[in-house]
């Protein structure tokens, strides 16, 4: 079935996908035409914003094909990208739009398995970019983030809450499944048995109990929200771009390894950095 969870934003229509990327020069900004996704650039961050409030930035697959086509190929001095939802939600959800007899998930459930199940991977694809270990990835979020609104905050690799802000995962609720890639984080963030309650019952989280679960990286007053995602970009673009990359490969790795084999990991990491900083001071490597 279909990805994400029907939103609080009134429906509206779904139209074909539009292409728009990530500036390759800083400063630029691309927004396909009627797309519902705007990217901005400023130096090494990158600025991905949901651009439909007046339906509460509710997704449809147009929006999943403009949030994939920005990660398709970002310029390679990009180092952040920050996730922000225009007006006063995050992001409600799917439109509920989506599903209607002439919409663009109309077919899904009467298509093919095999046909079906590559449209959702193709989905997917619209968040999963954001866990790249060459890039560090900051929702900022306010109001809603319901269904998938709240699977595109755990695609990201922080989180800053505004105290107004309400996560749920609706989907199970309406006879769905999470499938936009959130199941993954939810569990690790919080564990088993917490993430099955919250997604069974399909509650609203506030963001002083996300804090507490450590679903939200920080909480700020609504007024601060950007001010504290800034705060936040500028400290992790404080780290040397190779050495973060490195780590948040090693860490993003950990899961699924042996204590054994992420030691390995770490040892040869480690190697890479002492050369590499090493020729950097003029020193002269062994080429093994």
């Amino acid at each position: 079935m279909p990805a994400g969870a029907a939103g609080d934003g009134e429906p509206a229509g779904a139209g074909g996908p539009d292409s728009t990327g990530i500036p390759n020069s800083t400063g630029g900004s691309d927004r396909g035409i009627g797309s519902d996704v705007r990217v901005d650039r400023t130096g090494p961050v990158a600025t991905v914003t949901l651009d439909r409030p007046d339906r509460l930035n509710a997704q449809t697959p147009r929006t999943w094909a403009a949030l994939r086509e920005a990660g398709r190929s970002p310029p390679g001095d990009i180092r952040v990208v920050v996730v922000r939802g225009e007006g006063r939600a995050f992001s409600a959800g799917l439109d509920r739009a989506a599903f209607s007899p002439d919409g663009p998930l109309a077919g899904l459930a009467t298509a093919p398995r095999e046909r079906a199940e590559a449209s959702i991977r193709g989905f997917q694809e619209a968040f999963g970019w954001l866990r790249r270990p060459d890039l560090v990835s900051v929702a900022a979020v306010q109001g809603h983030a319901i269904g998938a609104g709240f699977q595109l905050a755990l695609a990201c690799d922080l989180r800053v809450l505004a105290d107004d802000a309400l996560l749920c995962m609706a989907e199970t609720t309406l006879g769905l499944v999470p499938d936009l890639g959130g199941t993954a984080p939810l569990v690790e963030t919080v564990g088993y048995s917490r993430a099955l309650e919250i997604c069974l019952t399909g509650r609203r989280v506030g963001a002083g109990e996300a804090l507490r679960l450590g679903l939200a990286t920080v909480v700020v007053p609504r007024s601060e929200l950007a001010a504290a995602t800034d705060d936040l970009v500028a400290a992790v673009l404080a780290a040397p771009r190779d050495a973060a990359v490195e780590t948040k490969a090693l860490l993003l790795g950990a899961r699924g390894r042996s204590l054994a084999e992420q030691e390995a990991a770490e040892r040869a990491a480690q190697v890479r950095r002492l050369r590499d900083l090493a020729v950097a001071a003029g020193a002269a490597v062994p080429d093994d």
